[in-house]
């Protein structure tokens, strides 16, 4: 009797702790919380719907969850995913009932401003938390333990709501100064959802039918379509209200991005195409999916955590692979566990099916908890000075320059792709640079947010054309017209592709000390023309290509940068290779000097960092991963190449599913020697990121089937290739629009003055000479067959025929070939 009071005692203690089936984080919240997510009733929301509610019991998020499911009359009848999770029926805005808009992100606001109204579970809560079907939780969201309050809602960081900082925010709310960029993530007191609800409808509306304003560099859209019109809608309603938020960016993050150190998300948005070695997932190429209903299908699943660790030495950068898996691997696993409640016959054993059952995936996907530590640190030290202890990373801001032309145009796409993948802190600003005239016609305004720059590529006093000078004045322009909250600034090129985050923190960049990669070729800083641009000639430092500096040393410097560069340009008389180190002693580098000397007028001595910046075609350092490909200079693979020079006219933006030739693949590489593998490897990494940066941005301005377009694609880089060979300049430009252009154009540098060394001289001269011997030959057949006498009838018609046959091919060839032309 007394063993079984002793084990009935223990059993007890146990319980008190909770068994071991209960999370240790699940107890009973000392508030009521309630989530929320909207959707439509489509295919695609459904398995969204599946990895969400997957998710959202793994990490054992406190208090019941309800889908607020938008759908019109007609598709609720055929809908057959009402089992799919906890839901209220909506009624659909997707079409506004006023205006006949087509706006489905709407239905968020609505369909929240709907459950307050009609739903018992609005009277009996306390805190509510705001989600995206598109996510992934890992930990439970509490609102209270992430410093939530009345009148103080958390939400995440949406850095490219720029509209809080312009004309937008002023048009559309009396407290612009309010207005926070945030989204994604909301958890707010239902006071504050009540007060807040109908006016995120009402100015949703307002910036939906504010046309005028759509612009890529007003909104940060980079559709210009108001798409985003619905996340405006809530942060100016959200200040109209007085709401201020508690934003923290460590919360949620996108998987295919980096994160930062010491940081364990506790929500994933999987809006973005992301990917791990060759395998890669897009929502967006499940639109239609009819996923959660086809028994035994799940998405293509991703390499196993053990090819992961094999894959990436970098240790963060393998933290970002295990995230990426982690996410589909649950919805995979949802996919499977709603499959079995369908009804669905049981599944065949398979590794990966083994895989999601196992022990190492349950411990994988286990609830993450929040470091209170670190969130109270964050909370309190958001306003302490650079250096104090507890003071969080400094904000970030990344700018580069270009002009509005075709060939800034590629760089562009890939620069802002590979920044989005490389885990950069911060937001993103193209500075472009552009006549009036030529800004009239330009196509590219929704390629990145932008600031826009009056281009002095002519110099308006001097007339001078020196295109380069335009970074400089950019920079200028931009620090004093736009307004920004970073203590950092990165400066790039347009002809670079990120690799990973380049960071103050990372490089050790402080106030008075720029961080910079080496630019050795500047020997005029060891020369008289240090002497002659800068009181500090020792002070001048070789340096250029990636530049972190801090924003007050940014805002003394950059009018000396632009002075200076004006300077260098002018001294015509030290242009010479042996004083610049300029191969064409043009004084193309003068910007760079400019630079240099302007630095050291204000002694700012850089720290110089070798790990930053590689161009592709140069051996690596072994071990040293770099932030950034410079793909200034020309490279090649065996019998590849690539130079940016070769696609200065090329319109690869405008013209669907253009894309630069395809790299050597790498199991087809030498690996005798190390080096030049890492070399070849690196520069087949720059290309295709190149390729796949095109390519997904010709799949977002909605191309079509490309495999219908490939002959025509196929016929014309043929063209392309062979104009290169002969030294021709293809110069036809297409004013059409995207979806029908199909052909793509190239140039090269422009040829030598003087008549008899041009190629397209000897060329024709060759087939003038073909020609003429063509038309002697005819003239001797004709001859020799009058000095013969008369033919007879019949061979005079088979003759006629069968060389009117060959008349007919020719004309066919000609007919066909204007056909392909035309496409």
């Amino acid at each position: 009797m007394e063993k079984i009071l002793s084990l009935a005692l223990v059993l007890a203690f146990l319980g008190c702790f909770g068994s071991g089936q209960t999370p240790p984080h699940k107890q009973e919240a000392p508030y009521r919380i309630h989530t929320l997510f909207s959707v439509e009733c489509r295919n695609y929301f459904d398995w969204q719907t599946v990895g969400l509610m997957r998710s959202f019991k793994k990490a054992g998020q406190p208090g019941p969850v309800t889908r607020l499911l938008s759908c019109t009359d007609e598709d609720m009848k055929k809908y057959k995913g009402m089992h799919l999770a906890p839901t209220m029926e909506v009624p659909s805005m997707s079409r506004h009932p006023k205006t006949g808009d087509w706006y489905p992100a709407i239905n968020k606001p609505a369909g929240i401003v709907h459950w307050l109204k009609h739903s018992k579970d609005a009277e009996n809560v306390d805190w509510v938390v705001i989600l995206d079907a598109d996510m992934i939780i890992r930990g439970p969201i509490i609102p209270w333990e992430l410093g939530a309050e009345k009148g103080r809602p958390v939400a995440a960081l949406y850095g490219y709501l720029i509209g809080c900082n312009n004309i937008l925010a002023k048009l559309h709310t009396k407290h612009p100064e309010l207005c926070d960029k945030v989204g994604g993530l909301l958890a707010m007191h239902i006071d504050d959802l009540r007060a807040l609800a109908p006016l995120w409808l009402s100015k949703t509306e307002e910036v939906r039918e504010d046309r005028a304003h759509w612009a890529t560099n007003i909104t940060g859209d980079i559709y210009a379509s108001g798409w985003i019109s619905e996340m405006y809608g809530y942060s100016f309603g959200a200040a109209e209200v007085g709401l201020r938020h508690k934003i923290n960016d460590d919360l949620m993050i996108y998987p295919g991005y980096i994160p930062r150190e010491g940081v364990e998300p506790i929500l994933l948005h999987y809006g973005l195409p992301f990917r791990v070695g060759n395998w890669s997932f897009s929502k967006l190429e499940h639109h239609e999916d009819n996923i959660v209903y086809d028994c035994g299908r799940l998405f293509p699943e991703p390499p196993y955590p053990r090819e992961v660790k094999e894959m990436e030495p970098d240790p963060n950068k393998r933290r970002a692979l295990f995230l990426n898996i982690e996410c589909i691997n649950t919805i995979n696993e949802g996919l499977l566990l709603q499959h079995t409640a369908n009804g669905c016959p049981k599944r065949k054993w398979s590794r990966y099916l083994s895989f999601l059952k196992s022990k190492s995936f349950a411990e994988l996907t286990r609830p993450k908890l929040l470091n209170h530590l670190n969130i109270l640190a964050k909370a309190a030290g958001q306003q302490q000075a650079i250096g104090e202890p507890g003071r969080p990373y400094p904000k970030i801001h990344t700018i580069f320059s270009t002009e509005c032309t075709p060939y800034f145009d590629w760089q562009t796409v890939g620069l802002v792709h590979s920044f989005h993948l490389s885990g950069q802190p911060g937001n993103i600003t193209r500075l472009l640079s552009c006549t009036d005239e030529d800004l009239k016609k330009y196509e590219g305004h929704d390629l990145a947010p932008t600031h826009y720059v009056p281009s002095m590529s002519r110099h308006p006093l001097t007339g001078d054309w020196y295109p380069a000078i335009n970074k400089p004045a950019a920079v200028l322009h931009w620090l004093n017209h736009a307004d920004t909250d970073a203590e950092f600034i990165v400066i790039l090129d347009a002809d670079m592709i990120m690799r990973g985050p380049i960071t103050p923190w990372e490089f050790k960049a402080e106030r008075g000390r720029p961080v910079s990669t080496p630019y050795d070729y500047l020997i005029g800083c060891n020369n008289e023309l240090a002497k002659l641009h800068t009181r500090h000639p020792d002070a001048c430092d070789k340096v250029g290509g990636v530049i972190i500096m801090h924003i007050d040393d940014l805002r003394k410097f950059a009018m000396l940068w632009l002075h200076k560069t004006e300077e260098v340009r002018a001294d015509k008389a030290h242009y010479s290779r042996n004083i610049t180190g300029d191969v064409y002693e043009s004084g193309w580098i003068s910007e760079m000097y400019g630079y240099s000397f302007g630095a050291a007028e204000l002694k700012l001595r850089h720290i110089i960092n070798r790990k930053i910046l590689i161009y592709p075609g140069y051996i690596p350092e072994p071990g040293v991963k770099y932030r950034v490909f410079h793909y200034g200079l020309e490279f090649s693979v065996g019998n590849w190449s690539f130079d940016k020079a070769n696609w200065r006219d090329a319109d690869m933006v405008n013209k669907c599913w253009a894309q630069f030739p395809e790299p050597p693949d790498p199991s087809t590489l030498d690996r005798s020697d190390k080096n030049i593998l890492q070399r070849d490897l690196l520069s087949i990494e720059c290309a295709k990121k190149l390729n796949e940066a095109l390519r997904l941005h010709h799949k977002r301005r909605n191309c079509p089937d490309p495999s219908s377009l490939s002959k025509s694609i196929s016929d014309t880089t043929e063209e392309v290739v062979n104009h290169r060979k002969f030294g021709i300049v293809n110069q036809i430009h297409h004013a059409v629009s995207m979806p029908r252009n199909h052909s793509m154009e190239s140039s090269v540098p422009a040829e030598k003055d003087g008549l008899f060394s041009s190629l397209r001289f000897w060329v024709i001269a060759i087939w003038a000479f073909c020609g003429l011997g063509f038309l002697l030959v005819m003239f001797v057949l004709f001859s020799g067959c009058k000095g013969k006498g008369p033919r007879s009838k019949s061979y005079r018609s088979k003759r006629r025929s069968s060389y009117s046959g060959f008349l007919d091919m020719n004309g066919r060839d000609r007919h066909l070939k204007n056909a392909e032309l035309s496409l």
